[in-house]
Formats: structure tokens, sequence, C-alpha cells
């Protein structure tokens, strides 16, 4: 069975990852009509045989554009009905199906559950038992509803790793700001301009994607100065800034200082900064909530692993 749904993802490496994505959408009991792909690199991907299109506009290498590949794909997209994953969740053969069920009882943004994986979860292949069994909510997150759909009522709650919504709302809105170039505030961006616009966010019982296990940082600090960019953005057009909480974890980190309404960075990152932000192999996920919980008791772990 195929929904009329456009899935829609961006990427640029994390090859397997995304190879782990399309074996996904192959798996659904409800499969999507297409999945196109905004590649951020020169080359197109190579993807195995698939029951659905697979169609890659490639974008090319450069400067980190999420939101100019993310318009790529919706534009590109030929149902009304749009589904955005990360290119580093799998979804869960119910997801499409979900979405679909969901999305004939209301409109507006749909965001579905996220269980993050250990490391090697996905070593051997996809289980999705295992991965239920084992994947972990954010706990800086909010949890799924009782119901299949339950209301969210602060933009900021948004993020983009996995959602659903027309893609006629999606042009009426204009998309993700192209203005945030790099990491950071244009999810924040986006769900701030559909809130001005009267759309409605909604939590999404089911509808899950595994994200699948990479090394990062939280707060992202090998992206600060984009972040401090993004932030100026997003002040400028709003009038005050956004990635607060990260923003705060640079001051106690002496990164930056703000200086009347601007951020300014004091210093290059040092592997100390590198340190006290990386996720660690038996964490799941980055969590800024706890970097932040450290630095405001005046402690810094050990160094890290590398």
């Amino acid at each position: 069975m195929t929904a009329p749904i456009s899935v829609c993802t961006l990427g640029s490496g994390r090859a397997e990852h995304l190879r782990n994505l399309v074996e996904g959408l192959a798996r659904s009991r409800v499969r999507p009509a297409e999945l196109i792909v905004g590649v951020m690199q020169d080359e197109p991907y190579d993807l195995p045989t698939t029951p659905f299109p697979i169609r890659q506009h490639v974008l090319g290498s450069g400067t980190l554009t999420l939101s100019a590949a993310r318009n790529r794909a919706a534009r590109e997209a030929t149902n009304d009905r749009l589904v955005f994953l990360d290119i580093d969740c799998i979804p869960d053969p119910e997801l499409v199906g979900d979405y679909a069920d969901r999305m004939d009882m209301a409109d507006g943004i749909l965001m579905g559950e996220v269980l993050y994986l250990p490391k090697g979860t996905t070593d051997h292949g996809l289980d999705f038992d295992a991965f239920a069994r084992l994947g972990v909510k954010h706990s800086e997150r909010s949890g799924p509803p009782d119901t299949p759909l339950g209301s969210c009522t602060d933009y900021r709650c948004f993020w983009s790793l996995n959602f659903a919504m027309r893609r006629g709302d999606f042009l009426r809105l204009g998309g993700f700001d192209e203005g945030f170039v790099g990491y950071g505030g244009e999810d924040t961006d986006f769900g701030r301009t559909a809130a001005e616009a009267g759309m409605t966010f909604h939590w999404t019982r089911g509808a899950r994607a595994y994200h699948q296990y990479h090394p990062h940082h939280m707060p992202p600090v090998h992206h600060l100065d984009s972040v401090i960019a993004n932030a100026h953005r997003f002040r400028d057009k709003w009038g005050h800034v956004t990635m607060d909480h990260w923003l705060k974890a640079f001051r106690l980190m002496g990164l930056v200082e703000q200086r009347g309404p601007d951020f300014v960075r004091l210093r290059q990152t040092r592997e100390e900064d590198l340190a006290l932000t990386r996720q660690q192999s038996d964490q799941p996920y980055a969590s800024s909530a706890r970097v932040l919980r450290l630095l405001e008791a005046g402690a810094r772990p050990a160094m890290a692993e590398a």
C-alpha cells in the first residue's frame, strides 16, 4: 500500500545513515509515493533499488545550507503531504502510515516521536524490535501524547528532525529562511513564522523515527560562529535572540560575552571545550542541559574520551 506522501531529507556525507533511512522506508507498512533528497555535496548518493522512486537534487558542496536543501526538496515534491526526516533517522515501519492517518485528523505541523539509539545498535542491520527496546527518549524533549494527537502551544518546541505538514502550507510560509547559514536557529525561526501565520502544532503519538548514533557536541561549540551569527539574525528579525541556553553555556565557558545587543567570541575553541561538550560512547545523545548543570555548579569533568 502506498500513501500520497513525499518524504524529504537532506544530506552531506553519512551515506550509511541514508541507506538505513531508505531501507526503513522500503520496509514501511504504508510506503511513501517518493523520497526526495537535497544533496549538499557534488555527487549523488549510491542508493539501493526501492519500491518507490528516489529523486536526488544535487546542490553542491560548500557552505552548509540546511534551509535551502529542505526548501528544494519540498519544492520538488509531487504530493501535497510532506514528511521531513533528517538523514540520521530511520523511520519505523508505521511512520508513513501514522502520518497519513494523523494528517486526516488535523492540519498544521505534526511532530512525530524520536528515540535515540545507543552506539552499535545498527551494526547488524535494521531490527525494529531491538530499536524499540533500546531507543531512548531525549530528556529535553516532550514525550508523545496519550492520544493520537496532542496540542503543542510553544513554537520553540518545533524541530525539523521528524515532522509533517502540507506542501501548500510550507510554500505559503516561504519555507525555511535561507538567511540562516550554517548551524542553529532555522528551526526556531520556522516555528515562529508558522505561529505568526496562525498554524497549529501537534505532538504525534507514533510516526516514530529512530535517531542513529553519531558523535556530536552539545552545546555545539564546533559551530560557535554560525550560532552567534544566526542568533543575531533571529534577533534582527524578531526582536530577541534564540538559542539562549547555548549562548549561556558559551558565556560560562568563557568563549563569548555579550556587548550591548551582540554576542562576541572571546577566544578560540580549545580541547577542554570539546571534551566538556562531546557526546560519549555510552550516551545515545549529547545533552546541553548536562553541560549547563556542570558549568553552573562550577565543575568540569575530567578530559573526556576522544
